[in-house]
């Protein structure tokens, strides 16, 4: 951080304010204290009637060219379900209907938590769009594992093949510390 949000000040310093636990950003001219928070991606694990996922190939970075749930950032002023339901049509033209919360998944240093919802298509239409530049549906035993792009999407997939086996069920919740 350069400047004060709250007077545009560039005098800033990085300490510890009076009765929290953890440095922020603190302007020395109007002592405003600028937390950081977590950055949320929302998006879903789409199934059709066969079973098979839905994944992506990225057309963006970062990952360009990987494989991918359809997710992205929460907007403001938007729930968590809507921003599912509108990334998933930003990068593939599709309308969900919402399941479950599948799973979270805490990127630390990244600072995001993804919350990944099941659902269905409502019709059979996607197209590419230029955040995907392919989708397919994948059976859970042909999934390109070495060339998907997040950790958050291996980690909804594995839950959903755990849950498939019934070696699991409900939400599942993850940790990655290092940045993918």
């Amino acid at each position: 951080m350069n400047y004060c949000s709250n007077c545009g000040s560039n005098a800033l310093k990085f300490s510890i304010p009076e009765g929290d636990h953890l440095p922020r950003f603190i302007c020395s001219k109007c002592h405003s204290i600028h937390y950081q928070n977590p950055r949320m991606i929302v998006g879903c694990i789409i199934e059709n009637e066969k079973g098979e996922i839905m994944l992506c190939k990225r057309g963006i970075e970062p990952r360009l060219g990987f494989w991918n749930l359809p997710c992205g950032f929460l907007e403001n002023n938007e729930t968590v379900e809507d921003g599912a339901i509108r990334e998933v049509f930003e990068e593939t033209g599709a309308k969900v209907q919402l399941g479950k919360l599948h799973s979270i998944y805490n990127l630390v240093k990244a600072q995001q938590v993804y919350l990944i919802f099941q659902a269905k298509m409502q019709d059979d239409h996607y197209q590419t769009t230029p955040e995907s530049t392919a989708i397919e549906f994948f059976p859970l035993n042909e999934i390109p594992w070495d060339q998907i792009a997040f950790s958050s999407n291996s980690h909804a997939i594995e839950h959903l093949i755990q849950k498939r086996k019934g070696l699991a069920e409900g939400l599942s919740i993850g940790s990655y510390q290092n940045q993918n």
